[in-house]
């Protein structure tokens, strides 16, 4: 874990609301694994006094040189709509890399990643590792989904990782009209993987996660939380254990990546 102030390399929208900011930062981030996070705050800002915690969407490489992060982010508060003001050389604060990641069994081959809207962040990086495993996507799919068409995002990076997308949406703007569930549901029916790696909204989690354990497919669940420190020391993201210890992880430091089966979702 690292606190430095990176460089900026560019802040571009890529729907409405959303964008991808590239960081130039130092070698203590290359080792990132998929599903960690950092904190970032902009400097000489008061408010917010907070850092927000955002997933680490992709690193930044030029051949094998390690160069920065990228993050993806959609404007939704005071925070975001400064860091989308952001430019070009400006700088940031961040800390990171934090959490634990997507820890994928060696058994596993065939993988389904599950995403709704802003979700879709850590799991891209999970994709590029899984593609540099022996046998690539073989067996690997995304079932991406959204509330309209501009809620779709990412879907022509992961075709070009070479990765099989299904899309859907909530309105039928675009694929068929439902929830990404719905391609879940089916899909543990007909197709059945031997592991689920999901991340978006917590209601969707919350279905993935019993979607996955009746069919006993094993699930990893990516937690979106609110959270002032981002290492375990104000305890303010707690969620639950699942059984009847009365006992709480937190999604900071014993997330935000869990097996679903521990949690009560």
């Amino acid at each position: 874990m690292r606190q430095e102030n990176v460089t900026v390399l560019w802040n571009r929208p890529i729907r409405p609301f959303y964008y991808k900011i590239g960081l130039r930062c130092s070698e203590a981030f290359a080792g990132a694994q998929p599903g960690q996070f950092v904190m970032l705050h902009l400097p000489d800002q008061i408010a917010p006094l907070l850092r927000r915690p955002f997933s680490i969407h992709r690193p930044l490489l030029s051949g094998k040189t390690f160069e920065g992060i990228e993050i993806l982010y959609k404007v939704a508060g005071e925070g975001t709509r400064k860091l989308a003001a952001c430019r070009e050389h400006d700088g940031v604060n961040i800390l990171g890399p934090l959490g634990n990641g997507f820890l994928i069994p060696d058994t596993a081959r065939r993988i389904v990643l599950v995403a709704g809207g802003i979700g879709v962040a850590p799991l891209y990086f999970l994709a590029m590792s899984l593609r540099q495993c022996t046998d690539g996507f073989s067996g690997c799919r995304l079932l991406l989904g959204g509330r309209s068409a501009d809620d779709l995002l990412c879907k022509d990076d992961f075709i070009k990782l070479g990765m099989p997308v299904s899309v859907i949406t909530d309105d039928g703007s675009e694929g068929d009209r439902g929830l990404v569930t719905d391609l879940l549901e089916t899909g543990l029916i007909n197709d059945r993987p031997d592991l689920v790696c999901a991340c978006g909204p917590l209601p969707m989690l919350k279905k993935v996660a019993r979607l996955a354990i009746r069919c006993s497919v094993t699930c990893l669940i990516s937690l979106e939380s609110h959270m002032a420190c981002g290492i375990g020391a104000c305890l303010g993201c707690a969620v639950e254990a699942a059984d009847s210890s009365g006992n709480y992880y937190h999604v900071c430091k014993d997330g935000p990546v869990f097996d679903a089966s521990l949690l009560k979702l």
